[in-house]
């Protein structure tokens, strides 16, 4: 039995943490509970060999709590929720026996440790983020969105919105704390959003907020060397009324044949072939999200199926990928009002 768990945001009128069953064969989610403790849990990461959800809390000051999930999909606290040092975390991954959050408020990255029953001791050691860009509204100082290991190697990337920039770094292992290995800067100005690594780890794609683009980099593991080589536009129409979009996150197929992007505003899921290579996406086909402001983009457990948080319309949609020409077909949609992220069991 597969379960999904989905973040929302309680400021919104969210339920907390709902927890869903999966139907195996439409792909359908149907809630079954919801757990409200942590205020604002905007993003969740499932540690799966300690069957251990995490949650951040996303406010002032931001924290993270760890909860024990069950066979009937229920969710027990493994103590209480964990100061972060930092506010308003909109990001976190697990990475062996650390726990890293990206503080959009304060600008910086946390590191937590992760006992062996899943559970979170303190302190956290912070990594803080330096610099801003020219939008003086987004950009007058460091917010790190996202903060994630790359799959080999021991390196960790962050994604800065304030800065232009996605720093690479080490694990100090004195400390369990991040250090910077180093800094790529991309496009003045673009607030770089969410990253997505190409299953053959040679290839990454930076989403960007606040100038609507992808940017295609290299990635060498050996060096950790983060290396822009394209700009890919991101649905260059815009909303229909004429209104700004904001792409918010990207997702690379398993099949390694499509990359995909969700844009708040628009409305719409873009798929982008492969064919041409990893390093060269092309746009072939969108499709409208089935709700209003798509905020997360997964796979089920199947992997040939797409779920959306839609968070200002408050559901989650789901949708069937054609296996050749990678577009999308609606398959349905359930009511969680604030949705921010789902994960699957």
């Amino acid at each position: 039995m597969h379960w999904a768990y989905i973040g929302s945001f309680t400021s919104g009128g969210g339920r907390g943490i709902t927890v869903a069953a999966v139907d195996p064969a439409t792909g359908a989610l149907t809630p079954c509970t919801s757990v409200g403790t942590v205020v604002n849990p905007s993003c969740l990461a499932l540690a799966r060999d300690t069957a251990t959800l995490y949650a951040v809390g996303d406010g002032d000051p931001g924290t993270v709590a760890a909860f024990r999930t069950g066979t009937d999909g229920g969710l027990t606290p493994l103590g209480p929720a964990v100061d972060v040092a930092g506010s308003g975390p909109t990001h976190l991954s697990v990475a062996g026996r650390r726990l890293f959050t990206a503080n959009y408020g304060s600008g910086g990255v946390s590191s937590l440790a992760v006992c062996p029953d899943g559970s979170l001791a303190g302190p956290p050691v912070v990594l803080a983020h330096h610099g801003s860009g020219p939008d003086s509204d987004r950009q007058r100082g460091p917010h790190a969105h996202q903060v994630l290991p790359a799959p080999v190697g021991a390196w960790v990337l962050s994604v800065d919105l304030g800065t232009d920039s996605v720093r690479v770094c080490t694990a100090d292992r004195t400390t369990g704390g991040l250090r910077v290995h180093g800094e790529t800067a991309l496009r003045a100005g673009s607030g770089p959003r969410h990253l997505a690594f190409h299953p053959d780890g040679e290839v990454v794609y930076v989403l960007h907020e606040l100038e609507p683009q992808m940017t295609v980099c290299r990635w060498d593991a050996v060096s950790g060397l983060l290396e822009p080589l394209a700009e890919v536009a991101i649905d260059p129409e815009g909303a229909p009324d004429g209104e700004r979009v904001y792409p918010s996150v990207v997702h690379v197929g398993s099949d390694r044949r499509f990359v995909r992007a969700a844009v708040r505003g628009s409305n719409r899921i873009l798929t982008f072939s492969l064919a041409d290579g990893a390093e060269k996406p092309r746009l072939t086909s969108t499709v409208d999200c089935g709700g209003v402001w798509p905020r997360d983009l997964v796979a089920g457990p199947s992997g040939d199926r797409l779920y959306v948080a839609n968070e200002w319309s408050g559901d989650i949609t789901w949708f069937d990928a054609d296996p050749e020409s990678g577009a999308l077909r609606r398959g349905g949609a359930v009511e969680v009002p604030a949705a921010a992220c789902v994960v699957f069991s």
